[in-house]
């Protein structure tokens, strides 16, 4: 059992030349956390270049899928298997070095009393670099039709640099997760709040990224903007509404 330490869980698709960058600097940034590299099939050699990294490295770990699946699925796999080896607290990252690794004790400490820690890039202190006024614009205006739809008072619902602790994973149904891409990041963070786990956000800078190609796409857009719609019909179909605790959504 690793309940004491932290899983990072890392999808990529052609991120060759990132990851030999990334996960070195996640190591040395803290000491608390493993590494896992969910890879699906990347045609760059991206799998190879990690199961390197993992042999030099036992705190890098290496799971490979057949095909590429989606964000939200490859992030869902390395969640079963967190869960299942036992691990405390569970991390989403990007690979595209686009989510800092000095910003991880920051995260790391605040889930020692958050249910759920997101790393924000709209509260007090937080912010994007590299992005041009249309990219900035469309992602505040994402998260805004997101909090107005779900009717929360989280101020960065899309962001993809989060902490779990194992709780909130095991008590919000992943089987019934459907959602990819933003959608997928607005609707577990909205499933804890409704389960009344508590949810604080810490900020941080988000840079774009410098080396390879952007997995955004008009789909993902589209999908966030009616999938919202269907993650609050959710919860109105199944009844689930506030758990015991109360919700203290940053």
């Amino acid at each position: 059992m690793n309940v004491g330490r932290a899983l990072i869980v890392m999808p990529t698709y052609n991120e060759h030349d990132n990851v030999p960058k990334i996960v070195p600097e996640i190591l040395a940034a803290s000491p608390e956390v493993d590494i896992l590299i969910v890879d699906d099939s990347s045609p760059d050699g991206t799998g190879e270049v990690a199961d390197a990294l993992a042999r030099r490295d036992s705190r890098v770990k290496v799971l490979h899928r057949p095909h590429k699946d989606g964000l939200g699925r490859a992030y869902l796999a390395g969640f079963a298997h967190a869960l299942s080896e036992g691990y405390g607290r569970v991390l989403e990252m990007d690979a595209d070095c686009s989510h800092d690794p000095a910003a991880l004790p920051s995260l790391l400490a605040a889930s020692r009393e958050a249910d759920l820690v997101l790393g924000s890039r709209y509260v007090r202190g937080g912010g994007t670099v590299h992005w041009g006024l249309g990219r900035r614009l469309l992602s505040r205006a994402g998260s805004l039709y997101a909090r107005t739809v779900l009717g929360v008072s989280v101020k960065d619902l899309t962001g993809g640099f989060k902490c779990f602790r194992r709780e909130v994973l095991e008590g919000i149904d992943l089987s019934t997760v459907t959602s990819t891409g933003y959608a997928f990041q607005i609707e577990l963070t909205y499933r804890a709040i409704r389960r009344g786990f508590r949810v604080v956000e810490v900020p941080i800078t988000f840079a774009d990224r410098r080396v390879g190609r952007s997995k955004m796409s008009r789909a993902i857009v589209l999908e966030a903007l009616w999938k919202v719609w269907a993650i609050r019909a959710f919860r109105k179909r199944s009844g689930q509404e506030d758990g015991s605790k109360p919700s203290r959504a940053a």
